[in-house]
């Protein structure tokens, strides 16, 4: 009852935040400082609780031969949600075709986007490995964490009696990080309220916001009619398919984490909620959401492909250039591979955005088009990430069940 009380909080805490913003706009900054503590708290967890979750979970897993079966199911999980997420964005672009008759007012490259251009694909290969740890930790660069702790992990599992103590160490550390999680979530009400309503303030008020709606509506709805049918047609069909549990039920067990990403916008600031969620209240085990989550955290980005490539095409169309089969089939792999592969670059969602422009020639300029709603539906987005994530720990927890029942211990 009071884990229930707290996820009415929360929501309670968006839609009060969600009208102060509204109506009284930028004098709502003032509590931008209570929203940025609440996010900070949460990032000041992730370092840690990564560290400590993929090197718990990768030992959890034990022979090397069934890490390397989860990890090809995770793989597999991940690559088919994010295809099927740029489906679904390609065909509602094509159908609801949001981009015709849409004026071009951004002349220039915008500012956020300058010297994103040369980024390309050995940049992010380059960005799996970090010359230095620490540095990476400071600046919240998750991937080559990720990598290093995994190969820590299972070098630790052959290292006998000193490497079980190293591991049992971990498995504290994570242990306490989840109870400072505990902790942190009843400030999370009042942190969310304050997130979204300066987020809104910022935004200048619901009169800009219906402003801005005005200029891109159809846009905007293609994004989120696309991410609701992925989110709430196809996921709980895959949830149900393969586990056989009610996604409704499985729904109403992570609100508290889709509540967090759609409050934050980002999965790695969610991630400590979505592991206490997973774990407590819809009982994955603990080595899959442990080995899991993290990785689907960095990697796993339905939400921002599909967004990416509705985005690609909104462009073309507002620039009256025709994409035709072969070019979607390139922005198709562009989105897809992109998505997955360039969480360790700072900006992500940006470096992909252009990668996936540059990949079929349409100008930088027609981002700016959409950066004056990018901050709400970087919010839908990140929570369709999330309850991807979410689903597909309890996925792979299952299938790996079965293989291992198919295929004995081994």
């Amino acid at each position: 009852m009071k884990k229930n009380g707290l996820v009415y909080l929360m929501i309670t805490g968006i839609f009060l935040g969600i009208f102060s913003g509204w109506m009284f706009g930028t004098s709502m900054l003032k509590v931008e400082w209570i929203g940025e503590m609440f996010l900070d708290a949460l990032k000041m967890l992730v370092v840690p609780l990564i560290i400590s979750s993929m090197i718990v979970g990768i030992a959890g897993l034990g022979d090397i031969r069934k890490v390397g079966k989860t990890g090809f199911i995770a793989l597999v999980y991940f690559m088919v949600t994010t295809c099927v997420a740029v489906v679904i964005g390609l065909a509602m672009v094509n159908i609801i075709q949001p981009g015709i008759a849409v004026e071009m007012t951004v002349e220039h490259i915008p500012e956020k986007v300058m010297g994103k251009e040369a980024v390309g694909i050995t940049d992010i290969l380059k960005s799996f490995i970090s010359p230095n740890l620490f540095e990476s930790m400071a600046k919240m660069e998750i991937l080559p964490l990720i990598v290093f702790s995994l190969v820590f992990g299972a070098v630790l599992t052959t290292l006998g009696e000193s490497g079980k103590r190293a591991i049992d160490f971990f498995d504290t550390v994570n242990s306490a990080i989840m109870k400072i999680v505990h902790l942190l979530m009843y400030f999370a009400p009042i942190g969310v309220f304050a997130l979204i309503a300066s987020k809104l303030g910022a935004a200048g008020g619901g009169d800009l916001f219906l402003a801005e709606i005005a200029k891109i509506g159809k846009y905007v709805v293609t994004v989120i009619s696309a991410l609701l049918i992925h989110g709430f047609l196809v996921l709980p069909l895959i949830l149900y398919v393969t586990t056989k549990r009610n996604p409704i039920i499985y729904f109403k067990n992570v609100t508290a984490a889709l509540t967090t990403a759609f409050s934050t916008a980002s999965s790695s600031a969610t991630l400590p909620v979505t592991i206490e969620c997973a774990e407590e209240n819809n009982k994955v085990s603990r080595k899959a959401s442990l080995f899991v989550l993290p990785l689907a955290a960095t990697v796993n980005m339905n939400g921002t492909a599909l967004y990416e490539s509705v985005a690609t095409l909104f462009i073309a169309q507002m620039l009256g250039i025709h994409l035709g089969f072969g070019e979607q089939v390139i922005v198709f792999l562009t989105a897809t591979l992109a998505a997955i592969g360039a969480a360790g670059i700072p900006e992500a969602g940006l470096v992909t955005m252009v990668m996936v422009l540059q990949s079929v020639g349409l100008p930088l300029e027609g981002i700016g088009m959409l950066l004056s709603m990018d901050w709400f539906l970087d919010r839908c987005r990140t929570t369709i990430n999330v309850w991807g994530d979410s689903i597909g720990a309890a996925v792979i927890d299952n299938l790996e069940e079965k293989w291992i029942e198919r295929g004995g211990k081994a």
